[in-house]
């Protein structure tokens, strides 16, 4: 009895089925063998070239054996699963971080917290100024305070998401309350933060 052996034909680019040596039945079962000891060997190294790297694999190190797929896939998924876990921990603690720093501020993942003082120079005095701008802050959910000054002026700090304090930055230099006239706006000590000094946006008497 003659074993077959596939080959493409040139003309049909077809496989053909042409007769090849035949094998003793005695030699079946190790040839079985060590096309499994192959597969298993090309699984290995799939393995060790897609998941982390932990080491060579014992088994492959010495030429590879039937127990070396299924070591190798053990170990390469119980290393993923605590890197897996290991990134879910830090984003829950990530988030845990972002709520204890910013308490009551709703701002969009990502935004750089910013601190900045501001004084403000014109018709700012006895025309609710403050009381403006504070209701101005709570709006945007800045935190921070407002006060006047010996010299006529108004004083204060913002801090929140910078791309609201750059808003109450422009409503304090142009906008104000509607009685006031605003003839300049400073802002100094401008800084990136990593928490809240503050928990609400305050006037200072």
């Amino acid at each position: 009895m003659r074993s077959a052996r596939a080959s493409l034909d040139p003309v049909s680019v077809r496989p053909t089925l042409q007769p090849g040596p035949a094998l003793p039945l005695g030699s079946r079962g190790r040839a079985g063998e060590a096309f499994l000891g192959l597969h298993q060997r090309r699984t290995c190294t799939f393995l060790r070239t897609m998941l982390p790297d932990l080491g060579v694999c014992p088994s492959l190190a010495k030429g590879g054996g039937p127990g070396c797929a299924s070591a190798c896939f053990r170990r390469r998924v119980q290393a993923t699963a605590r890197l897996v876990g290991a990134g879910l921990l830090l984003a829950f603690l990530g988030a845990l971080g972002c709520a204890g720093r910013a308490p009551g501020l709703s701002m969009a993942e990502g935004d750089t917290l910013l601190s900045v003082d501001y004084e403000i120079f014109g018709k700012v005095q006895g025309v609710f100024f403050r009381k403006y701008t504070q209701a101005e802050g709570k709006k945007l959910g800045l935190v921070g305070w407002v006060q006047n000054t010996d010299r006529g002026t108004v004083q204060g700090q913002l801090q929140g998401p910078i791309s609201k304090v750059r808003h109450m930055q422009e409503w304090l230099e142009t906008r104000g309350s509607p009685k006031s006239h605003i003839d300049k706006a400073n802002f100094n000590n401008e800084k990136v933060i990593l928490k809240l000094d503050y928990s609400d946006f305050q006037i200072v008497k």
